[in-house]
């Protein structure tokens, strides 16, 4: 903006015609700039401007159509071409965009690493691991978020969407929280990666308010990725990568159904001693099963 330098020299004694001359704009836009320095379409961008700031604070991986959503669902008229004039300048941008790009780092840590590699629990609900994968169909990705407790290798609770803001990590969370009972989850350790779902601050406010605490691995850990291989590695063979999927629904319904039916109750695993996920807890943790 030169309206301010034209302002400035005039104090200092050159003429706004001057100035205006060398800067090529008529002096009427001068003045009409000077009667009103703040116009409003300026105003509603720095409101909404602001806004998308927050938004962006509360989930990192929304992009600036996310953000529009949410903007116009908070009462902002504006269209997503001008949140997309407000946010490219300012660096609002998808941590999952930034994060395919070379060089890219994860986020720093939101938690201080309280499992060091140790991926063994002498309990249930000591220790759970939570991670999201992502599968194509034919209507486009569909995203599945996990929660295992380590001592059973039960998924204790999922969440499955057709994007992955935070609220796909905060549902696995509060489902798992709501399976296992809220007095007997305290104190339980959630080991995440530097995804940003997991660094978001409603994420944090699940863990707060469920007694959980938090913790993050190391960048780019072979420990933490194999601990949930168990389960995902099966899951890619065995579902995934079984077929084409047409449409979100019949994919969503098939991983589910080997959930539920194949991998908690057909599926034996040698750590477990050859018994699958529900006999395992069944014989050590009875009162529960009942």
């Amino acid at each position: 903006m030169t309206y301010p330098l034209v302002q400035d020299l005039a104090v200092d004694g050159v003429p706004v015609a001057v100035t205006c001359g060398l800067l090529a704009f008529s002096r009427q836009a001068f003045y009409a700039w000077q009667a009103d320095p703040v116009s409003q379409r300026d105003l509603v961008d720095a409101y909404a401007m602001n806004a998308a700031y927050d938004v962006h604070a509360d989930d990192p991986g929304f992009g600036y159509r996310f953000i529009a959503d949410e903007l116009a669902a908070a009462g902002h008229q504006i269209c997503e071409r001008r949140v997309w004039t407000i946010c490219s300048p300012a660096r609002i941008t998808s941590a999952h965009t930034r994060a395919r790009g070379r060089g890219k780092k994860p986020g720093p840590p939101v938690h201080d690493d309280l499992v060091e590699r140790d991926f063994t629990a002498s309990g249930p609900n000591r220790l759970w691991l939570t991670d999201i994968t992502e599968h194509p169909t034919g209507e486009g990705k569909l995203y599945l978020c996990a929660v295992k407790d380590v001592w059973s290798r039960r998924i204790v609770g999922y969440s499955i969407g057709d994007r992955m803001p935070s609220a796909l990590a905060v549902d696995a969370l509060e489902m798992a929280v709501t399976r296992r009972g809220p007095a007997e989850v305290t104190g339980c350790i959630v080991h995440a990666d530097r995804g940003s779902q997991f660094r978001s601050r409603p994420y944090l406010a699940a863990l707060h308010r469920a007694g959980l605490s938090g913790s993050m691995g190391r960048v780019a850990s072979s420990a933490d990725n194999a601990a949930m291989e168990s389960f995902f590695v099966p899951l890619q063979r065995n579902v995934l990568n079984s077929r084409r999927w047409t449409t979100r629904a019949e994919l969503r319904l098939a991983i589910v159904t080997w959930i539920e039916r194949t991998y908690h109750r057909r599926r034996r695993q040698r750590a477990l001693g050859k018994t699958t996920p529900i006999e395992f807890e069944t014989i050590y943790w009875p009162a529960h099963a009942a």
